[in-house]
Formats: C-alpha cells, structure tokens, sequence
C-alpha cells in the first residue's frame, strides 16, 4: 500500500533544478514528465560545465600548461566518478558522444576485426562471419537495434531476436534463438516504452554459455536504479548523459578490461595512438584507444557531478521513490477510460517509464493538449518502433518520472489526460 503522503515531496529538491520553476505557456507551470528522453540538470551540474568554460578550458593530454593539466585531471576525476557509479574499473571507461555512438562504435569495431583488422586472438573473440547470428530483443531501441542489423547485412550473418508477451515483457521462451553460433546478445536493461526490466541473469547465462558477449543498453536503468556492471557480468554496456542529469553530447562504452585490450579502434586520429610512422601505427591502451580527438570537457565534468549528486541521495532510495510514484501512476490512469498503458500495469520490475494509447486520438494530438497546460511528455515512437507493432499501434504518449516528481505532477497529467477524449467530442465513460 502507497502512502500517498511520501510522494507530496520530491525526493529531490525541486529547488536544485531551475528549470522547474520556469512558467510555460499561458503563464502555466511546467510539469516535466518526459525525463525519460532527457532529464533536467541539478545546478551543481550546470555549475560543473560553467567552471570548465570560465576557469580550466585547455585540451585534455595535449599540453603541460595548468589549463590543460586541469582539464585532464577534471577527465580523470569523472572517469573514476563514473566508473565507481556503475560497478567498473576505472580503465573501463569509454568516452563517447551518445549511446548511439557507444553501440556504433562497437558494432564497427566488430566489422573491422572480421575484415582482417586486429590480432588472431581478436578475430577469434569478435569477428562476425556468415554462420554467425546476432540476437536482441524485440523490444530494442533503434540505437540497438539498426547498428545490429547493419553489421549482419555486411557480414552475412543472421539477426535474430527474443520476443515479447502479452504485457511487452521478455518470452524467454523465445531465447533458444541463443544457440552455438550467436556471437552478440544486446539487450535493453530496461524498455524505454514499457519500463519492464529484463532478466539479465538468466540472459547473461544462456549467452555465457555458448561463448556469445552480452551487450546492456543501460539507458534507462542507470538513472533509475543501482546498476553495477561487474555483478551483472556483462561484456560491454552503453549510457547516456542527459538520462541521468548530466549534459548532452556525452555517453559511455564500458567494457571489460580483458575485451577492450583486445578490441581494435574504430576512430582514429590524435590522442589514441602510441607510436605514428609513415608507414604503420600502433595504438593506445584502453580507454585511450577509443577516444580519438578532443574531449567534450565540460560536459564530462558535468556528467561526473551528476553521477556525484545522485550518489549523495543513493541510488537505492531513487529507486524505491521512484517505484511508488509509478505504482500511483499505473494506478491513476486506470481510472481514466478508453486508455491503455503498453506494458506492465503493476510497478513490480519496471521502471517509471509508462506509454500509453488514448482511443480515437493520435499521440501527438494527446501531446500538444497536455503541453497547453505546461505538461511535457513524450509522443511517437520514442525510436522503438517494432514494440509499438507489437502491441498493434505506431506511436504512443509517454510519461516519465524523476526523482524531482510529485504525487501533484500525476495528479495534474491525469487531470488534463481526462479532458483529452472530450476535446475532439469523443465518449469520455
């Protein structure tokens, strides 16, 4: 049983987010239910950027001046900031622009050791050739999804994937498409249309156990919940700044150690080589390796003091407040007719992330009425097209929570999504 007076605070101060208290059309003011796609930062995160900009802005390796010392010890500092937010080892850290960039990167780095790139030893562990397959999920993102694709039409090898039930949760009974020629499993922690988490243990397992390495789109998870990537023994995961508070423009590859090592460049040019002739080059360790030209310092900085200021609260308690405002969610837009939530209904293994369909009225319809009462959420496909098939629609509405939500947040979403059918002279009951 919830009780309703622990969700009249946000567990985060409001405060700590300007943007929260910026009035939106008609003087209304902003309800932000769409952190899903990309959350608001806290000001000790914007503070981060700015002090980059104003005090320490010099190239990260490339000079002995203090400008650039400072600039690469703050790049140092947030990779170990990070790296202890999600269970890795600091060299396990991977800079990249987006998670798009982070399963690109992969995906290509793959293709390359198959095209003759890379030692023996790399060829044996990362090549894709023809009678190989790749698997996902149905329920993938299109990030990890169309890299995949991509990568089995150069190769020859096959995609396949593990479907969805009813409430657009993971069939494992659909996972023996995992066999001795799978060489990928990729896989979302948690959709970013139903919020169901998957079973990452037993996935792992079945994976593990035919030598196939496991790749965890963490996007949605990490902001939500303790995530920690040595206990959950992927191979490699990818996230994403702005999910978690932090700028955009900046996302994570983590891999294990030994893979990294093996693992040959994607992108090449200043800063990840070791020595450069005429005639050859040879390259640098990991991460280094992968992180070719300038880095994005302030946006770095800003992701490690957002992984700093989510620490402080504890990613446990996020979790938690965070379960008990989806679970009032799920509660109250079953009271309102002719809407149906695609995905769980109950809060139980699944993240406060809740698309839905209202009957008779395109998404984006839903979206433009809600946002004239200063409600931000999320409308289309939101990049996952097959899971919106597979639950017999193209687009969908979207509502996200934070940790900086209320109880009065819902309250006023449900309030205006019950005038939604009324407006275009659809039966309301």
């Amino acid at each position: 049983m919830i009780a309703p007076e622990s969700l009249t605070m946000p567990l985060l101060p409001r405060k700590d987010f300007p943007i929260l208290d910026r009035k939106m059309k008609n003087g209304q003011s902003l309800v932000y239910l769409d952190s899903g796609a990309t959350s608001q930062k806290p000001q000790v995160v914007v503070d981060a950027e700015v002090y980059v900009e104003l005090h320490a802005n010099g190239a990260v390796n490339r000079g002995s001046h203090e400008l650039a010392a400072q600039a690469t010890d703050i790049v140092d500092n947030a990779r170990s900031t990070v790296a202890q937010f999600v269970g890795a080892d600091t060299e396990e850290i991977v800079w990249t622009k987006n998670s798009t960039e982070s399963l690109n990167l992969l995906a290509y780095a793959f293709d390359n050791v198959t095209r003759g790139r890379g030692s023996k030893k790399a060829f044996e562990r990362f090549a894709i050739e023809e009678h190989h397959n790749i698997v996902v999920t149905r329920a993938e993102h299109h990030a990890n999804l169309i890299p995949w694709q991509e990568l089995c039409l150069r190769t020859g090898a096959q995609l396949r994937w593990i479907d969805l039930d009813d409430d657009g949760r993971l069939d494992l009974s659909t996972a023996d498409v995992i066999d001795a020629n799978t060489r990928v499993v990729a896989f979302a922690h948690a959709s970013n249309v139903t919020g169901a988490i998957a079973p990452v243990e037993q996935l792992v397992a079945r994976a593990h156990a035919v030598d196939a390495l496991v790749v965890l789109d963490a996007c949605q998870s990490v902001p939500h919940m303790p995530v920690d990537f040595h206990a959950l023994d992927v191979d490699f995961a990818v996230f994403s700044g702005h999910k978690m508070m932090a700028p955009t423009g900046i996302g994570v590859l983590y891999g294990k150690a030994q893979l990294l090592k093996e693992l040959p460049p994607f992108l090449f040019g200043g800063s990840m080589v070791e020595i450069v002739t005429m005639e050859k080059t040879t390259y640098a360790r990991p991460p280094a390796r992968f992180e070719a030209g300038t880095q994005a310092v302030a946006q770095i900085a800003g992701l490690g003091a957002a992984a700093t200021y989510l620490s402080a609260t504890g990613m446990d308690k996020i979790e938690a407040y965070e379960a008990d405002l989806t679970q009032y969610l799920l509660a109250q837009i079953a009271t309102v007719p002719h809407v149906r939530v695609l995905g769980p209904t109950q809060a139980t293994d699944r993240l406060g992330v809740v698309a839905f369909d209202v009957d008779g009225v395109h998404p984006h319809d839903v979206g433009q009425i809600l946002d004239e009462k200063g409600i931000a959420v999320r409308v289309g496909h939101h990049c996952a097209q097959p899971i919106h098939q597979h639950f017999g629609v193209w687009a969908s509405s979207r509502v996200s929570v934070a940790p900086y939500n209320t109880r009065a947040d819902i309250d006023a979403f449900i309030e205006t999504l019950r005038t939604v059918r009324a407006f275009f002279g659809l039966e309301v009951e």
